[in-house]
């Protein structure tokens, strides 16, 4: 009896040790298994910042958008000021051939002197009038057009009448009334022409 009584103390020992063992246990288990807890948030501080986002990029917006409406109106007062001395450069270059002919004509008709020398200096005056003309037509890309001897062409030549011409062959340009003119690569003005109707009858 005595060692039954033994085996039973021991028993209970063990399954003491066993329990007082088991929290330690459980609570170290509870700890290792389970994440750690998230510190709180703070809600109130991240509405404020998103509100200030907000604020910021509107900011940004509207500074955006009164640049672009600045902007619109610098270009419609360029444009404006653009359309209204469009025609500024080419006067420039008019003016040369005006003070051309002036000098031309105060030289023809000078007092006194040979009339036949003043009508040469009028002429010659009258010359360097027309090649600054042409010489600033050049610059703006006007190019007249060749027309007489040329195969009469509607599209940029107007027939005033035809003549008969023994050297000229039939539908060509005799001679000119007024030059025709391209600027670029669009015509400009027409040239008024006179075609052959080809050789006269006898």
């Amino acid at each position: 009896m005595s060692r039954e009584r033994k085996k039973e103390e021991i028993k209970e020992t063990a399954v003491n040790e066993d329990t007082a063992a088991s929290p330690v246990q459980t609570e170290e288990t509870r700890q290792d298994g389970e994440p750690k807890e998230e510190a709180p948030r703070d809600l109130e501080k991240e509405l404020a910042e998103a509100q200030q986002t907000v604020a910021d990029g509107r900011d940004k917006l509207l500074r955006l958008a009164a640049d672009f409406e600045n902007y619109k109106k610098r270009m419609d007062r360029e444009r404006a000021s653009m359309m209204k001395y469009a025609g500024e450069q080419i006067l420039k270059e008019m003016l040369p051939a005006v003070d051309n002919l002036e000098r031309a004509l105060s030289h023809g008709r000078g007092e006194g002197g040979d009339a036949e020398k003043n009508l040469g200096a009028l002429v010659e005056g009258v010359q360097l009038t027309l090649k600054s003309l042409q010489s600033s037509l050049e610059k703006f890309e006007v190019k007249p057009i060749d027309s007489i001897g040329q195969p009469f062409d509607p599209n940029r030549q107007d027939a005033m009448t035809m003549e008969a011409s023994d050297t000229v062959p039939a539908s060509h340009v005799i001679s000119e009334f007024e030059k025709g003119y391209y600027y670029k690569d669009r015509l400009l003005r027409a040239a008024k022409v006179i075609v052959s109707s080809g050789k006269a009858e006898s």
